[in-house]
């Protein structure tokens, strides 16, 4: 079973889905791991509260692509209320392998970066409707 998973991440990793930077985003965010290098910047579309589009850029371990690009493909078309509410379980659940202490904010970096986006975004609506 660890074996299959180890899989999935990896072909993730080599493959990443959703990479790249994203014209006419609207939410943004960037964040880094100095621990281990790790750099994950999340650029989202939202429209009428839901997002649209999301894409990732960055570099790292193998760990910390391959979750941003699950969480990336898993974002898609959800509303800003239920990325608001992803939890790092979600993100762990995702990944399916034991995750040791070291290696936990290589797993949760993209997912930090990407509430960092959404909360970026509905600060700026607020501020607009102010």
């Amino acid at each position: 079973m660890f074996d299959m998973y180890t899989e999935v991440i990896l072909d993730y990793y080599r493959y990443p889905r959703n990479y790249g930077r994203l014209d006419g985003a609207n939410a943004q965010a960037r964040d880094l791991n100095p621990l281990c290098g790790d750099e994950i910047e999340i650029y989202a579309k939202i429209d009428d509260g839901k997002i649209v589009d999301i894409k990732f850029s960055g570099k790292g371990c193998a760990i910390s692509q391959a979750a941003a690009s699950m969480l990336t493909e898993f974002l898609k078309g959800k509303t800003v209320e239920q990325a608001r509410n992803i939890s790092k379980e979600n993100v762990l659940e995702m990944l399916g392998i034991e995750i040791s202490p070291v290696r936990l904010k290589c797993a949760l970096l993209g997912l930090k970066a990407a509430k960092t986006a959404v909360y970026n975004y509905l600060g700026e609506k607020m501020n607009e409707e102010i």
